[in-house]
C-alpha cells in the first residue's frame, strides 16, 4: 500500500481527534507506521483543531502532510474546514457534517464533497454523541480501505471503555453503512 494520508476536522474537544489515534494505533498492530500530527488553534476548546495521519508501509520520516497531498478529509465545523480544506488534493474527497459545514460551489468542483450528519447519526441513531469519532473513522476507513476491518475494530475497542463496547461497535456499523450508501450515490 502506497502512503495514505487523512485529514480530520473539528474544533476544540470534538472526537474526531480519537480517530485519528485509532488509525495510527491500528496500522502500527499491522507492523506498518502510522503517525497522527494534531495541531490545536489558541482556543482549545473550540477553537480549530486539525488531525493528519500518515499511514505507510515504509519507514515515515516527515509526519506532516504537505498542502495538497491529502486524500481524504473529515470535518465536522465550518471554522475549520475553511481552515484546512485547502490540504486536500484537488478531486480528493471531503467528508463534511451538513448540518454544520456547507461547501461552497467552488469547492463542490474542486472535491468530491459527501454529506453524512455523523453528529445526528451519533446523537439519534446511536444514542450518544460522543461516538461521533467511531461513526467518522468507520466512514473514513470504507472509503480509504486504510486499515482491515478487524484490526481496526479491535484496536478502537482498546481505546474505549468497556461499558461503551456495545455503543462504539453500533456507531461504527452506522458510519460503514452510511459510506457505502454515498459511496453507491
Amino acid at each position: 500500500m502506497a502512503r495514505t494520508l487523512m485529514r480530520f476536522t473539528g474544533v476544540g474537544g470534538q472526537g474526531v481527534l480519537l480517530a485519528g489515534e485509532i488509525f495510527a494505533a491500528a496500522k502500527i498492530k499491522t507492523g506498518g507506521h502510522g503517525l497522527k500530527t494534531a495541531t490545536y488553534t489558541s482556543q482549545v476548546r473550540g477553537g480549530a483543531t486539525v488531525v493528519d495521519i500518515t499511514l505507510d508501509d515504509d519507514e515515515i520520516f516527515y509526519p506532516y502532510a504537505n498542502d495538497g497531498e491529502i486524500d481524504f478529509m473529515l470535518s465536522v465545523a465550518q471554522v475549520s474546514y475553511n481552515s484546512f480544506k485547502g490540504g486536500v488534493s484537488e478531486g480528493g474527497t471531503i467528508v463534511v457534517e451538513p448540518n454544520l459545514v456547507h461547501p461552497t460551489d467552488e469547492d463542490r468542483k474542486r472535491w468530491n464533497i459527501v454529506e453524512i450528519p455523523i453528529i445526528t447519526i451519533a446523537k439519534e441513531e446511536v444514542g450518544n454523541v460522543i461516538t461521533q469519532s467511531v461513526v467518522a473513522l468507520a466512514i473514513a476507513n470504507t472509503y480509504m480501505s486504510a486499515i482491515d476491518k478487524e484490526v481496526l475494530v479491535s484496536t478502537m475497542l482498546s481505546k474505549v471503555p468497556a461499558k461503551v463496547h456495545e455503543l462504539n461497535l453500533k456507531a461504527y456499523e452506522l458510519g460503514e453503512k452510511y459510506a457505502k450508501e454515498s459511496m453507491a450515490k
